[in-house]
């Protein structure tokens, strides 16, 4: 027998779901957004329908649990609810054959179980009289932010129709942020557009003189239903809300079956976003994606000579000095320079300065590049002394792309590209392997030869040949280890042998060093105790230093323990101050946008390090794909990591690069922002609602500053000088298209598109 409130909350139901708004006739659903209750425990007992939950808190599903009285808990925790699910929810659906349960977006992992029986966890239905065991949180990447989407037949025993049904939800959170957290969360009978996939890689485009070619296809999942319908396309330009082309194609599929649809649009200079929608006949809701459109902001590099790059580089005393000079235009070039300190020579075809300075002290060296168009003079400051690293590094690391599966041949392919490609001509300097090039822990083979030093595994034969290979480029070398016995991939790490690690990595001509907490963990009472954590850094610091040649010192242990304070005591060159990050706007922005915090600490010498770049072809092992990122989100990326002076790492795939890719990495004009002599890192001074204005200041005496559109919707935005500390008439030049604006007063006034940027330089008129 239904209970009092279960037969008016059914009434309610039935009044909502059958109503119309302006004669549409809305989906039938069960809303699931209110009535959770929680426990931040672990039992599988809290699955079964009969347990008495009662002393459980309510929680909200729109937020994190972290943000609902449970700042600093992570790992298991339950969610349960009780419904009454009515049969009139498919008596009024067009299809009649499944229940869908969308359950909002879960940060990591999850187990479903609907009146005592598993369902489906991590976005995978399954069968029923599956047992729930832990190893659903086993998984090496998050499902944080996918939304959760499990069916079940009508006919499912599972599903008690009419009566009271209890959904229990076991969560396991692996550390940052926990628990459902979109609000987004129903019950729905399936509809025909559900069976209808978009097959398309976002990001992924052909390019043609004045248009962008783009091939998806449509898919019809359903081995039962023949579907019927329309395809839109509609080009929107972001910054008018104009709509610069539609177009409409008929959509016939059988069961199983797909369609392909080839199409052309304009290159616009400007952001732009593809709509793509199907229509079918028979079904109440609509499929509807986006993407955004390739735009390239930055000119052509031009055929006379250039200059570009760092204009200070800090070396050690006696220590092997290797810097190549970033300068683009027309080959070839011709280098020279004057007031080389004694111990340096210039290779005058490719621009390599080589050597050893014994004599400590700063340099003034006038650098001419000039081929048959012209000549560019600059001077670059070399500092021999006791610091390192006087502007944020900048290059490449194996990680994001290649993960366990890099290889030597990939490593090297990548410092080719750097040439090939004209990276190198822009300052990108450092090629880093990171983990995966150690002997695997569980293997049966010795993970160090007979005097202890660590061997190599057969994808990588010859590590002083690579080294001596990247140095023969003008390009420096990186590898990683960790601190712990094993590395986060489960390969063989320095704990016990710092000392002779270190020795080894300088005999392959290792010039950086990232070392990675991992398993270290593991010997910690308290991952956030800087006691705990300063010593394994100090200690690989001091054997670093004995060594015959200098290594960037690169601290990885995610933010723990506020290592921004106490990152230079021991040693450290610059350090990861989050977790990993992704190619998500989500993930992304919650990294870049709370830097805050350690802005105090970095500097020439100390960087705070948000982790690396996710532009390009990404991946994180042998299958790639572009970056999920807009190209206004990259335009965000690299603008913000510019002004907040982080270290610019890529993690792409370098012989894959296109056009858009290039270009948004080879702006000389964006690069000095980060490489400011200055080294001070951007802080936020205005924090809207959608608009987050970053101001950076320069070693010129002028500023950078980034507004940055954070919305869902293109902003106009009106920035006052005052509100950055400044007044009267400033001349504004627009970073991205290297290109000035004019002269304003007090104001200046912009339109910015979603999750994009303007990026601008300010300075007083006549002084740039």
């Amino acid at each position: 027998m239904l209970k009092k409130w279960a037969l008016v909350f059914l009434v309610a139901f039935l009044m909502t779901s059958l109503s119309c708004t302006s004669g549409e006739v809305k989906p039938p659903r069960l809303d699931l957004s209110t009535g959770w209750k929680f426990m931040p425990q672990d039992n599988l007992d809290f699955a079964r329908p009969d347990f008495d939950d009662s002393a459980w808190k309510t929680i909200e599903v729109d937020r994190t649990w972290n943000q609902q009285g449970y700042p600093k808990y992570e790992g298991f925790a339950w969610y349960r609810i009780r419904i009454v699910i009515p049969s009139s929810l498919i008596k009024n659906a067009v299809l009649k054959d499944s229940l869908i349960f969308h359950l909002g977006k879960i940060d990591d992992f999850d187990q479903v179980f609907l009146n005592g029986e598993l369902i489906g966890e991590n976005l995978k239905n399954v069968p029923p009289g599956t047992k729930a065991t832990d190893d659903f949180k086993n998984l090496d990447h998050s499902f944080w932010n996918v939304p959760r989407r499990y069916s079940l037949a009508v006919d499912d025993p599972r599903i008690k129709w009419d009566r009271e049904n209890v959904i229990a939800i076991r969560v396991y959170d692996w550390g940052v942020a926990g628990g459902i957290y979109s609000g987004d969360l129903y019950l729905a009978p399936a509809d025909l557009s559900e069976y209808v996939k978009f097959i398309y890689v976002p990001n992924l485009f052909t390019f043609h003189q004045k248009e962008i070619e783009k091939t998806l296809a449509l898919r019809n999942v359903s081995s039962r239903y023949r579907i019927k319908g329309k395809f839109y396309l509609r080009m929107v330009d972001n910054l008018t809300g104009e709509t610069v082309l539609k177009r409409k194609f008929p959509v016939i599929l059988q069961p199983n079956a797909r369609a392909e649809y080839s199409f052309k649009v304009p290159k616009l200079n400007r952001s732009a976003t593809l709509y793509y929608r199907v229509k079918l006949q028979k079904s109440l809701e609509e499929r509807v994606e986006k993407e955004g459109l390739p735009y390239i902001l930055t000119p052509p590099v031009k055929s006379e000579p250039r200059i570009n790059g760092a204009r200070v580089y800090g070396q050690r005393p006696g220590k092997p000095f290797l810097f190549r000079i970033a300068a683009s235009g027309k080959r070839p070039l011709h280098f020279s320079a004057r007031n080389l300190p004694e111990g340096l020579s210039l290779d005058t075809t490719r621009g390599i300065i080589r050597g050893v300075v014994k004599k400590a002290g700063t340099y003034p060296v006038l650098i001419t590049v000039k081929n048959s168009l012209g000549a560019d003079t600059k001077t670059l400051r070399i500092v021999i002394g006791d610091r390192i690293a006087l502007t944020p590094p900048m290059g490449w690391n194996s990680w994001n792309v290649w993960g366990l599966s890099v290889t030597q041949e990939r490593v090297y392919a990548a410092a080719r590209a750097f040439v090939e490609k004209g990276l190198a001509d822009h300052g990108w300097t450092y090629i880093n392997i990171d983990d995966g090039w150690e002997i695997y822990g569980q293997a049966r083979e010795p993970k160090r030869k007979p005097n202890g030093e660590i061997r190599t595994n057969n994808k990588f034969p010859d590590m002083k040949k690579l080294g001596d290979d990247i140095h023969a480029l003008g390009l420096k070398f990186g590898i990683y280890s960790s601190p712990g016995p094993l590395t986060c991939g489960g390969y063989t790490g320095s704990y016990g042998h710092e000392e002779q690690d270190a020795r080894t990595f300088a005999s392959w001509g290792v010039d950086y060093l990232k070392y990675d907490l991992c398993s270290y963990r593991k010997m910690m009472t308290d991952q956030n105790d800087p006691r705990q954590l300063m010593p394994p850094y100090e200690k690989m610091y001091r054997a670093l230093r004995k060594q015959n040649r200098d290594i960037v010192y690169s601290l990885c242990e995610y933010g723990n323990g506020r290592v921004w304070e106490w990152g230079a005591r021991v040693g450290g060159n610059l350090w990861r101050t989050t977790g990993d990050i992704w190619d998500e706007w989500d993930r992304m922005f919650s990294i870049g946008f709370n830097q805050e915090m350690a802005a105090p600490y970095a500097g020439p010498g100390h960087w705070n390090d948000p982790d690396m770049l996710v532009v390009g072809w990404v991946g994180w092992s042998e299958q790639l794909h572009p970056t999920r990122l807009t190209p206004d989100e990259q335009y965000t990326h690299v603008s913000l990591w510019a002004l907040l002076s982080a270290p610019l790492l890529l993690g792409c795939d370098l012989e894959r690069l296109d056009d858009f890719t290039l270009n948004l990495l080879t702006n000389d004009e964006v690069i000095a922002i980060d490489q400011d002599p200055l080294g001070k890192q951007a802080l936020p001074v205005i924090k809207e609602k959608n608009i987050q204005v970053y101001k950076k200041d320069l070693a010129d005496g002028n500023w950078a500053v980034g507004i940055f559109n954070i919305g869902e919707s293109t902003q106009t935005y009106t920035l006052n000088f005052q509100d950055l500390g400044l007044s009267g008439k400033l001349q504004v030049r627009d970073v991205w298209c290297q290109k000035n604006l004019g002269e304003f007063t007090n104001t200046f006034r912009t339109v910015i598109p979603a999750h994009g940027v303007r990026l601008l330089k300010i300075f007083r008129p006549g002084t740039n």
